[in-house]
């Protein structure tokens, strides 16, 4: 069974492996996905012991909280942590909505989706430009006073954002861009998160599938964020990874997986999975025993 932690100030606890659940089910990110597979991917991944769950309106328009609400049926609901994020208007293109009525009419939905009468982790899923972050948390914990959410976070907000959202020091957990190559996040918000008893959840801890090592460097222009030569030394050091992995008998994401999980910045991390075997060689990643020296070998071939 994997090593659970505590989110924030809250009493949530997760396993350090969770799933990041937009393949199941997200139709509207993805193409060619099946839900047979969503299906199987949840079943898996908790079988397998990973019992955190991180799910969110926009996959698939609510259609990925519903095969997860079909699956968890067939679990006790008490030994999954299910966190999910809403923000996107439906009646308005989509667009961000922060208003408190709108985020509290969201959660009652989500619920039904889910078919749960609680929620582990809320999540306001973007920021919009008009609502007093203050007042749109507060929506949350009146939420959280009458049980139907118990911890409280966001995602994609600015540090700036975060911080008047926390005024009343009731943020849980933050959920946010962070990996190997995307490390913006270490030099602000991490320090303010870590003194403030926030958690901390990195999405795209594999870059988009950059971190598997499955990519050359003739590869660089589908990954237009990255200029040629800072490409090149991505994968110059994914290189290296790879002989340190084949060390270990290992692939390239178990084991930069495995970086994260011993980073104690990253309280859950969440892979994403469009087939069950991909949840399964993630899992092995909870079982590798990295040093500290091969963790601060990695950790500096991606300071560049």
């Amino acid at each position: 069974m994997s090593e659970f932690i505590k989110i924030g100030k809250s009493d949530v606890e997760s396993t350090i492996m969770g799933l990041g659940a937009n393949k199941v089910g997200g139709h509207n990110i993805f193409s060619g996905l099946d839900d047979k597979d969503g299906y199987e991917v949840v079943r898996t991944a908790l079988d397998d012991g990973i019992r955190m769950i991180d799910t969110a309106f926009a996959y698939g328009n609510g259609r990925s909280e519903e095969i997860i609400g079909e699956v968890l049926k067939d679990y006790d609901r008490h030994e999954v942590t299910i966190a999910t994020k809403a923000a996107q208007d439906d009646n308005n293109g989509y667009a961000p909505n922060n208003d408190p009525a709108f985020l509290t009419k969201q959660i009652d939905a989500a619920l039904k989706r889910l078919q749960t009468d609680y929620i582990d982790i809320f999540y306001i899923h973007f920021p919009d430009e008009v609502t007093n972050k203050r007042d749109a948390v507060e929506a949350l914990v009146k939420a959280r006073e009458a049980g139907k959410i118990r911890a409280i976070g966001l995602s994609n907000f600015s540090l700036d954002q975060i911080k008047e959202a926390n005024i009343d020091n009731q943020i849980d957990v933050v959920e946010d861009n962070y990996s190997l190559v995307y490390r913006s996040p270490e030099e602000n918000l991490l320090p303010y998160l870590r003194e403030n008893n926030i958690s901390f959840v990195p999405y795209f801890p594999l870059a988009s599938g950059l971190l598997t090592g499955k990519y050359e460097r003739s590869d660089y222009m589908k990954f237009p964020r990255f200029t040629e030569k800072q490409f090149g030394d991505i994968i110059g050091s994914i290189k290296k990874v790879r002989g340190l992995a084949e060390e270990k008998g290992v692939t390239v994401a178990q084991l930069i997986l495995a970086w994260y999980l011993k980073n104690p910045e990253i309280a859950v991390v969440i892979p994403g999975a469009r087939k069950a075997d991909q949840i399964k060689s993630n899992a092995e990643a909870l079982q590798i025993e990295l040093s500290d020296s091969m963790y601060k070998q990695i950790d500096q071939l991606f300071k560049f």
